[in-house]
Parts: structure tokens; C-alpha cells; sequence
């Protein structure tokens, strides 16, 4: 039982592959579109979203090998030797749990499998809660079953250097952003592009706007929202300090600036744009939640509402020139309204 792989020897979910959800094995039975049916041996089946599948914490093809990275000794040999011995240590225990074995193919002669870490016999869940007892009795402090399966997506994803504690890592080898999801900056960097320009608005705001740029890039859950105050501490960084959300305003006392524009006396001479993502929560064409993003043309001189756009998502070129054509033809005076309003609006016209 076990995964296939493509050309770049990459686990490809195809029909007839195995995988694990939610801590148990399935058989992919078939694919329709976004959709993917599971089916156990006992006969139990499934169906899902194949972006809920893949954002399983659980989820593996199951026979997949852990991609060959190459070691960061350099990394390695900054941290204390402490620590380089703590993530040597780890590192059997989380191959035995990924392979049933605890050293690399070739040198498992003479050696036997023990039971309770055989992929034939047990879910890896159940390997991951079988490793953190035994660590347990080893004087391993503080080790859970959460604790070996969060080791495990470290070794994947970083080699040994994932199995270091990297509160040991000297401070000034460490990137300014710290060991934040390089998905999570990139989308902070893009949340901050999108709203400049605009008014600041709040730290609050940009955390949404973040989540469904997430969202939208990786889907649903895939990509976790740091906390709270890691999210400001990366704001702080990623953000010119000029431009930066919940900056305090002026006081009283900072010297005012002159202002140079010309005053507006008449309607329509001049006319302001603004967007706005507005602080409540819509329930979007797709079925999910989310903040709606309001652009309005504003009349300086009467400071009346000329048009107005409403959108789910950010504000587009298209949506401004939507704008224009709903400021340069009243509702009232559009083909599809009844002859009698535009009459009324005429009159009613300056």
C-alpha cells in the first residue's frame, strides 16, 4: 500500500493512492472535480474537498518519503551543543515513526521492526501517540502526541535543522522577521500594498485582509494565522513606519501644515474617491464570510454621495470606471427606468 509519484518523485493523490485524514487510512475510490472520494477497508466512505483533505494536520500519502534536503550545518553549528545534541536525538525516533525504522535504507540488516511503530499495523497518529509514551519514559520532558507530529512536519520541512530549538539560535543570526511563515510575510507584504495609498485604518483590519489574501492564495486553513501580538511584531517590521496601520494621529500640538488647496466652491469641481473595507461581516456568493470593501465618489463642495461600489473582495480598476459611469448616468435617467423618473429627476435637478 503506498502513494505514486510523478517525475519530480513528488506523492501525487490520484485514484487508487492511499492516504491518511484525520489520523486514518483511506483509499482514493475517485476524483470529480474539487471532489475526492475516500473509502475504507471496512467499507466506510467519504467524500470531501480535496482542499479540506490537504489541510488536514494529519493528512500524508501514505509510502511517501520525506524529500532529501540538504543539511544547514552552517545553521547547525551556530546553536549550542546542547541543542545540536537534543535534535540528534530526535532524529531515529522521527524516522522510526515516519518509516518503522530508525536509520536510513540499507542498513536495516540485522535489525527488526518493533510492533508498535509498523506502518502495516498502525495509523501514524496512533505511531506519533506510541512514540511520545515511550519518549516519555526515556526522560523526555513534556512530549505529547502533538508534540512528535509537530517534529515530524519540522524534519520535513527543514531537515535536521527543523528539530533544533530555536530559542537557542544566537539573536543575531536570526532573520528580522524571525521564524515566521514566509506564506505569512508575503501576504502581509501584499495586504500592505494593497492599502497604500489609502487611510491607514487599523491593525485589526489588516489582519482580516491578510487571512483572506491566505485564503485565497492556499485555501481554507491551510496556512495558520500567527497570533496576535506575532502578527503586530511582523507588521512593525514589514511596514514602513510612515504608512504603518494604527499609527497615532498628530496632537494638538504638532504644528499644523498649510494647506495649499484651492478652496471648491462649486458642485462637481471637484470630486474625491475613497475605499474603505468596512468593519462588519457579509456572507459572500460563495457561502463564506467576509468584509466587504466600500468605494465612494464624494462631492467636495456639497459633500453629497455621488456614487457608490460595493465589493466582497478588493476594489479593481473595473469597479472605478463602474464608479464614473454611475456618477456620469444617475440611476434615474438609465434606459431600463420608467419614463416618469427621469421627468421627476429633472425637476428636481439643480
Amino acid at each position: 500500500m503506498g502513494g505514486t509519484y510523478g517525475k519530480s518523485r513528488r506523492p501525487v493523490v490520484e485514484v487508487g493512492a492511499h492516504v491518511v485524514y484525520r489520523g486514518q487510512a483511506w483509499q482514493v475510490a475517485a476524483l470529480q472535480g474539487q471532489q475526492v472520494y475516500l473509502l475504507q477497508e471496512d467499507g466506510a466512505e467519504m467524500s470531501l474537498l480535496l482542499g479540506r483533505l490537504f489541510a488536514d494536520p494529519s493528512f500524508e500519502v501514505v509510502g511517501a518519503q520525506a524529500p532529501d534536503t540538504v543539511p544547514q550545518w552552517g545553521l547547525f553549528e551556530t546553536v549550542p551543543l546542547a541543542a545540536q545534541q537534543r535534535a540528534l536525538a530526535w532524529l531515529p525516533h522521527i524516522r522510526e515513526v515516519e518509516t518503522g525504522w530508525p536509520h536510513r535504507e540499507g542498513s536495516h540488516e540485522g535489525q527488526a521492526m518493533r510492533p508498535e511503530h509498523d506502518p502495516e499495523r498502525w495509523t501514524l497518529a496512533q505511531r506519533d501517540a506510541a512514540k511520545a509514551k515511550e519518549l516519555t519514559a526515556l526522560g523526555f520532558t513534556r512530549v505529547t502526541r502533538t508534540t512528535v507530529e509537530r517534529m515530524r512536519h519540522a524534519y520535513r520541512k527543514q531537515g535536521l535543522w527543523g528539530l533544533v530549538d530555536k530559542r537557542t539560535v544566537p539573536a543575531q543570526g536570526r532573520h528580522p522577521t524571525g521564524y515566521a511563515d514566509e506564506r505569512v510575510v508575503a501576504a502581509v507584504l501584499e495586504a500592505l500594498r494593497r492599502q497604500r495609498g489609502r487611510s491607514k485604518g487599523r491593525l485589526k483590519g489588516l489582519q482580516v485582509l491578510v487571512g483572506q489574501i491566505l485564503e485565497d492564495t492556499h485555501g481554507r486553513g491551510v496556512v495558520e494565522m500567527p497570533s496576535r501580538s506575532s502578527f503586530y511584531r511582523l507588521v512593525n517590521v514589514l511596514a514602513d513606519p510612515a504608512e504603518r496601520p494604527g499609527r497615532p494621529a498628530r496632537t494638538a500640538t504638532a504644528p499644523a501644515r498649510a494647506s495649499s488647496a484651492p478652496a471648491v466652491l462649486r458642485p462637481g469641481e471637484q470630486v474625491q474617491i475613497d475605499t474603505t473595507r468596512m468593519d462588519i461581516m457579509a456572507v459572500l456568493e460563495d457561502g463564506s464570510l467576509g468584509r466587504p470593501e466600500l468605494t465612494l465618489a464624494i462631492d467636495v463642495a456639497t459633500r453629497s454621495i455621488l456614487a457608490a461600489v460595493l465589493r466582497p473582495h478588493s476594489t479593481k480598476a473595473v469597479d472605478a470606471a463602474l464608479l464614473l459611469a454611475e456618477m456620469a448616468v444617475p440611476h434615474p435617467a438609465r434606459p431600463a427606468w420608467p419614463k416618469a423618473l427621469p421627468s421627476v429627476a429633472g425637476r428636481g435637478a439643480l
